[in-house]
């Protein structure tokens, strides 16, 4: 330990070094339920390149483990310590270095916030797509190690699809530059998208290039009451079968809408069983929107309240970010699963959970991404109650062998982390986790960057 504390002193300023274990202590786990996390024995936050390089230079020497970090807001355990590591906290390194309108792209650092930057392009008449529902105090970085989503994916896709390039520190402290900032290239493999989602287990990103578009016109949501969950999930099957391409489409079940009406009371009405969300930023959202609301109908919905302008929108979106802190009210804690689903076998999997639920005598909201299929069952239960905290990570384990069953994947945005690991390995096959694995010893020989997550 003294020897690791002298040697990272030797290139890091005194306030990027913190070993007082109170305070180490509050870095060793992100937002996850039922994962384990060890006790770091320091946690660096550096500011530059250099003092990236200066951590990896002496955790390889020493043959410390290193663990990175954003801003820890995630939900399967990635971020968390390992017993002695140093957790790397990137969140000092939060400047936004360049925004070019004519190439459209940012250069960023990996601790700018999600929302900082979209607000950023947005004053330049731009736009940063990817938006998680943490988009006020997640990280650019954090976005970039476990490939996150949103509520637009529907329409303009995920991270990976807007990351470009990227500076990279390796385990060894070598610096490697992916990618590329042009609009078209195809040189070499891909290692730009390998990072994308790895989980800080193959390198430390400290600079990444970002793909923008034109800001899009303000989108108008319709809002539309199912009695049942198959219902709704009918109509965004008519929805995307039709053509249309909404800006987002989210759908909440019963218990996720009375439990935003009580955290918030919101107004939503309560006699649903389904409540679906959509939105268009076309030049033209009204006519599409009418559209929509006729295919729900069709559907079955009992009622179709199409909003008459942005800020009734905006009060509509409100309520869908607000249904996991409003799901965290229920019970003393909560496990946020991850499935995504074939649209086509949406009904079946919200169908599957609520069995589930009953199976298990549990409540288990749900709020989805319906436009991707992406569903994230959230399991309420009494964390004091070890009986109920044992259903609770049952039924979390059902939900995803349910989700596998109907040609799903585990996670469509929040990672593997620790607490899917086992279902990883049964996801991919042996042939795939061999494969796997044979990159991560490429970029990780020593196995130093975040051991113990993904496999």
């Amino acid at each position: 330990m003294d020897a690791l504390l002298e040697r990272l002193r030797a290139g890091l300023p005194a306030e990027a070094l913190i070993t007082d274990p109170d305070v180490t202590a509050s870095y060793a786990h992100d937002m996850a339920s039922f994962c384990d996390a060890g006790t770091p024995a320091a946690v660096v936050l550096p500011r530059s390149v250099e003092e990236v390089q200066h951590v990896m230079r002496t955790a390889t020497a020493l043959r410390v483990p290193v663990v990175p970090q954003g801003a820890r807001t995630g939900l399967s355990g990635a971020a968390n310590a390992s017993d002695g590591c140093i957790v790397l906290s990137l969140v000092k390194m939060d400047r936004i270095l360049e925004i070019s309108p004519v190439d459209r792209i940012a250069v960023v650092e990996p601790g700018v916030v999600n929302a900082t930057l979209s607000r950023a392009v947005g004053e330049l008449g731009l736009y940063y797509p990817p938006d998680p529902s943490s988009w006020e105090m997640c990280t650019i970085g954090g976005n970039i190690g476990t490939a996150s989503g949103g509520l637009c994916c529907v329409k303009y896709g995920v991270t990976a699809e807007y990351v470009l390039g990227l500076e990279v520190v390796l385990a060894d402290g070598r610096l490697l530059n992916t990618g590329r900032r042009t609009a078209k290239g195809v040189a070499g493999y891909d290692l730009t998208r390998l990072f994308v989602g790895s989980e800080g287990s193959l390198g430390i990103v400290v600079k990444a290039v970002l793909a923008l578009r034109p800001r899009p016109p303000q989108q108008l949501v319709l809002a539309a009451e199912f009695p049942s969950a198959a219902a709704a999930c009918d109509a965004v099957c008519r929805i995307m079968e039709r053509g249309h391409t909404p800006s987002l489409l989210e759908l909440m079940d019963r218990t996720t809408v009375r439990a935003v009406n009580a955290m918030a009371s919101m107004g939503l009405p309560e006699s649903t069983e389904a409540l679906l969300l959509c939105a268009f930023d076309t030049p033209d959202p009204a006519a599409d929107l009418a559209a929509v609301g006729e295919l729900c109908k069709a559907s079955g919905a009992t009622e179709v309240v199409p909003a008459d302008d942005v800020a009734e929108s905006e009060l509509l979106l409100q309520a869908r970010r607000s249904a996991l802190p409003a799901l965290e009210t229920v019970k003393s804690a909560t496990m946020i699963d991850d499935v995504c689903v074939p649209r086509s076998r949406l009904g079946a999997m919200i169908e599957g959970t609520a069995a589930i639920a009953e199976k298990f005598g549990l409540t288990i909201g749900v709020c989805a991404h319906a436009g991707d299929g992406n569903t994230h069952p959230v399991v309420c239960f009494d964390h004091t109650d070890p009986d109920e905290s044992r259903r609770a990570r049952a039924s979390f384990d059902e939900i995803m062998a349910l989700g596998l069953e109907l040609g799903g994947t585990i996670t469509g945005e929040h990672g593997v982390g620790v607490l899917k690991k086992e279902w990883l390995a049964r996801e991919l096959g042996e042939v795939g986790l061999e494969l796997q694995r044979g990159i991560k010893s490429a970029f990780d020989p020593l196995g130093l960057l975040n051991p113990g997550k993904l496999f």
